[in-house]
């Protein structure tokens, strides 16, 4: 808040305790990302107009693609079961919701993914000489996000 006073009870609330339901199903990931929106610019100048300079006008919004990184368990297939659902131009779509929780697990900040459905997954590397846990990737297109605070 610039010029303002801050209220020393207000914090910015920390990032690594969130929340993914899809299809009605709590799923634990290690990572989200790609929670943007963006207008399109449009650039127009009337030929009388006596201005040197366009006038730059908001045009459609864009949703870019969130990406979801979570460990591979055992049995668990659901994102390639998932996938496997696209047939040609035809796609199950699903709200895909995403909460930021506070310190006692209650939804503070809520994203909402409209007609959600997967684009892309990504099997996780492997390597003889690592350590690391094995992460899969899931890349999810949708047509529309709304925020609510809780």
């Amino acid at each position: 808040m610039a010029g303002g006073a801050q209220d020393p009870s207000v914090w910015p609330l920390p990032k690594f305790q969130f929340s993914v339901n899809m299809n009605g199903q709590t799923v634990s990931f290690q990572e989200v990302t790609g929670l943007d929106i963006e207008a399109q610019i449009i650039e127009y100048r009337a030929g009388d107009s006596p201005e040197w300079s366009t006038v730059k006008m908001p045009g459609i919004r864009k949703f870019g693609n969130v990406t979801l990184k979570k460990g591979i368990f055992v049995h668990d297939n659901r994102f390639w079961a998932w996938f496997d659902t696209i047939k040609m131009n035809t796609v199950p779509r699903t709200p895909l919701t995403i909460s930021l929780l506070d310190q006692t697990g209650k939804a503070t900040m809520v994203w909402t993914l409209a007609n959600a459905w997967p684009t892309k997954i990504t099997g996780t590397d492997l390597k003889a000489d690592g350590n690391e846990v094995a992460v899969e990737t899931i890349e999810v297109a949708h047509e529309g996000l709304t925020i609510a605070n809780a």
